[in-house]
């Protein structure tokens, strides 16, 4: 028999399950978390709720917000089991579940942001974090810089007193404190961008900048937008994830995680308004958080967008999957070793082949059930974040893009919206309506696909990676994915 998850159930919960070992009423919030998704249940929760067992920090509780229509969903779940999460570390030897309960509440989820703005008048909130994906900060993909172009950003600046971002929700927070003559919080991005703290930092101030020119100068010398690197495979929670709760945990859980054993969060310490002791659970704290950044997006990120289309286009659904199959993982092997390790800098005590030995360790998890279709999702965003800035290393020293190339070759294919059986594909991407019309023209003419400068920017204009992008996507229409994949391998790709 299992039981719905709520505090009353923990006493009664099987003993290998493991839970809070500390009194939620002892709880007070002392972050705000924006985004309350799978990742950070599996992460920084995960590491406060240890840090709360062991007596420490009961100030730092994650007080829940958000501002997409998927948050007030995740809220329901979550208010109804007394804001715990169950999370499940798996791996092909064994199954390890713990009830987490490091939120002590979640701010009701509006049309508007004012709820979030309100929360943020308590000075005890000293920290908000942000994990709203790759694609959530308004940023120009082919320059990298913040863009005040942006819908999101438009509306906000337009209507500052109902604010609909994150980035207008923190912008109006911060003039509020500020008004008030309380200290700012600080603003801890978790999401997987390079200089993440900066990148941040620029939406916010860059916003602020469009409303009261003041307003963005003190946010740029007041407010700390600390840098940071998080690490773990978190795929999204599915009926038979529920189902296997319940039977072998005996719980019933609405959004329960389900995630690999590994973590990692390198961390910039730049917190002037106080931290919890995460240190004292396994956080780095380093100023070299860059080069941690630079390792993981682009082994790991690169990684996964490498293996996702040609996965795709062959018909494969899980990650492990797609490890398994030769060609695949040949492709992933050599791209790695030859374009892209060798364009990361050096990292303080870390031996990248043995790193990548690591990540590939960890794609071949079986038992995490991660999916080819989360990985291709939103390759608008995540190419000119994983895979076209290696290219560009590349170039610049004059060294081949071949695997690179063709690794955007195979996301063009993707994008035709049919796999090399002629099933159709998913194209979850916000770009897909501009997408698809582009990779379907690039069948005659690769040149077509290229064009969308804010994607690839100068690399349109790089021969050498031009003629080997288009080398590879007649490749791929002419003969397949897997011969494709077979003469990179063999060598006989140009």
């Amino acid at each position: 028999m299992s039981q719905p998850l709520s505090l009353a159930a923990l006493p009664s919960l099987p003993s290998a399950v493991a839970r809070p070992a500390y009194s939620r009423q002892a709880l007070r919030p002392g972050i705000l978390h924006v985004g309350v998704g799978n990742f950070h249940r599996a992460h920084q929760a995960v590491y406060l709720d240890e840090l709360f067992s062991r007596g420490r920090d009961l100030d730092w509780a994650i007080l829940g917000a958000g501002v997409r229509p998927g948050d007030a969903a995740m809220r329901r779940a979550l208010e109804a089991q007394d804001f715990l999460t169950t999370v499940v570390e798996m791996e092909p030897s064994s199954h390890r579940a713990r009830v987490t309960g490091a939120m002590a509440g979640f701010v009701p989820v509006g049309d508007d942001a004012r709820g979030i703005v309100a929360a943020l008048d308590d000075p005890n909130l000293r920290i908000v974090s942000l994990t709203v994906t790759e694609g959530g900060y308004c940023i120009d993909p082919a320059t990298g810089a913040f863009d005040p172009g942006h819908p999101e950003i438009r509306q906000d600046a337009a209507h500052p007193e109902a604010p609909r971002s994150v980035f207008g929700t923190i912008v109006s927070a911060l003039r509020r404190r500020r008004d008030r003559g309380l200290a700012p919080f600080t603003v801890m991005s978790c999401d997987n961008i390079p200089h993440n703290g900066a990148v941040t930092r620029d939406a916010v101030a860059g916003l602020a900048a469009l409303i009261d020119p003041g307003l963005a100068a003190f946010i740029r010398d007041e407010v700390a937008f600390p840098n940071s690197m998080v690490d773990r495979i978190t795929p999204a929670t599915t009926e038979s994830h529920r189902a296997l709760l319940a039977e072998r945990f005996g719980i019933r859980d609405e959004w329960p995680v389900f995630c690999e054993p590994f973590r990692q969060w390198v961390l910039e310490d730049h917190f002037p308004a106080g931290r919890p002791a995460f240190e004292d659970v396994g956080v780095t704290f380093t100023p070299h958080v860059a080069a941690f950044e630079l390792m993981k997006i682009r082994i790991l990120n690169g990684g996964h967008a490498a293996i996702a289309y040609p996965g795709a286009l062959l018909g494969i659904h899980y990650v492990h999957d797609a490890m398994a199959d030769p060609q695949v993982r040949g492709f992933l092997d050599r791209l790695e070793a030859e374009e892209i390790i060798p364009c990361v800098p050096p990292v303080p005590g870390v031996e990248l082949q043995d790193y990548y030995g690591l990540i590939a360790r960890r794609f071949a998890n079986s038992e995490i059930g991660d999916t080819i279709p989360r990985l291709a999702q939103d390759g608008s965003n995540r190419q000119p974040k994983f895979i076209l800035p290696s290219a560009r290393d590349r170039l610049r020293t004059g060294a081949g893009v071949t695997g690179l190339a063709l690794v955007s070759a195979l996301w063009c294919r993707f994008c035709a919206g049919t796999d090399d059986a002629g099933a159709p594909v998913t194209i979850d991407d916000p770009n897909a309506a501009r997408l698809v019309p582009a990779a379907l023209a690039a069948r005659e003419n690769p040149a077509a696909f290229l064009a969308l400068r804010d994607i690839f920017g100068d690399l349109a204009d790089a021969s050498s990676f031009r003629s080997r992008f288009e080398n590879a996507l007649t490749g791929l229409w002419r003969d397949g994915t897997r011969a494709t994949l077979q003469r990179y391998l063999d060598g006989s790709f140009s």
